[in-house]
């Protein structure tokens, strides 16, 4: 039985996912097992609320606040206690699912790398990133899925998908970065297009732009692709679940596809409409989802986009809130 605290602990962390990142907890809750999903959401809700940590304000401030959200997390990690209600759902959940804290471990230091991050000198560079930061960080999630084959295995099949769904990300948020004073595109891919930085962030429609653009979700479909794998590595009741993770980043990168090289300086985020359709699909675990618009080309330039705009969630408040049991899960 889950006792008051544990209860609350979770509820908290469900509260803040259901603010963070919406489509993940419809996701989440529509698709994954019942006894699954709480821990899966608590496994979300720390990567991002550590990603959220170190996110906003000036560069000794993140750092500050990081540098003393690690030392919390490496202490409950060492002693198997925490005050913190996510950082104690997390231990509980970790517990539970056998996860090594090797990947919480991987993700604060990846994370702590950041706080320094250089531009994508190569694709080398871009690779050693998605291994520092983004697959431990999806593991810490996605880890905890019980799967049909050896853990270095499946570990191996989530590196697959978090490349696709970091090329993925970095897409969509270019036109957030640029306007932050940060590249996340291979310098050597710019180079390769003959595209400057200049280009991007003044929204520039070039040749070369477009090419750039289209080569990168490509490179984005490619790693999806090979990601698909996951669906056979997991139990039949969580394949639909890992189909709509996949769906869910295709169609990301579809609304990329269809603004073409006005993602420069238009976010792209998600449609909720859209979304809760191929989540519906994804519950027919006989039948993947659908998945329109694969090709990487891009429409004539001016093409519209539903999903954009601002995020309609809130920022985190993990630290302060206190969660009441009336929709803790159960077990």
């Amino acid at each position: 039985m889950w006792d008051g605290t544990l209860r609350a602990d979770y509820t908290a962390a469900e509260r803040f996912m259901r603010r963070r990142e919406t489509a993940g907890w419809i996701a989440l809750r529509l698709l994954a097992p019942p006894q699954f999903a709480p821990h899966a959401l608590v496994g979300a809700a720390m990567a991002y609320f550590t990603d959220d940590v170190c996110d906003r304000g000036d560069e000794v401030g993140r750092r500050r606040r990081f540098e003393a959200w690690a030392t919390r997390v490496r202490t409950a990690l060492d002693t198997d206690t925490a005050t913190h209600p996510l950082l104690r759902a997390y231990l509980h959940a970790a517990r539970v699912h056998g996860l090594p804290r090797t990947w919480a471990d991987a993700y604060l230091e990846g994370t702590h790398a950041e706080l320094d991050f250089p531009e994508f000198e190569d694709e080398a560079a871009y690779q050693r990133y998605v291994d520092v930061l983004t697959w431990p960080g999806a593991m810490l999630s996605t880890g905890l899925t019980p799967h049909l084959v050896p853990d270095e295995e499946f570990a191996a099949s989530v590196r697959l998908f978090t490349d696709g769904f970091q090329r993925t990300d970095l897409l969509c948020d270019l036109a957030e970065d640029l306007g932050a004073g940060r590249m996340r595109l291979p310098k050597s891919d710019l180079d390769r297009y003959g595209v400057t930085r200049a280009d991007l962030g003044s929204g520039r429609d070039t040749p070369g732009v477009r090419a750039l653009l289209a080569a990168t979700a490509t490179s984005a479909r490619v790693a999806l692709d090979a990601g698909d794998r996951l669906v056979g590595d997991v139990p039949t009741e969580y394949r639909p679940l890992v189909r709509s993770v996949l769906a869910l980043t295709h169609h990301r990168l579809d609304n990329v596809c269809a603004l073409g090289p006005a993602v420069t300086h238009r976010s792209v985020r998600d449609n909720p409409a859209e979304c809760l359709r191929l989540l519906v699909r994804a519950r027919r675990a006989d039948q993947p989802p659908r998945r329109p618009g694969r090709s990487a080309s891009y429409p004539p330039a001016g093409a519209a986009v539903e999903a954009t705009g601002p995020r309609p969630w809130g920022r985190s408040r993990m630290g302060t809130v206190t969660a009441a049991g009336s929709d803790a899960p159960t077990r």
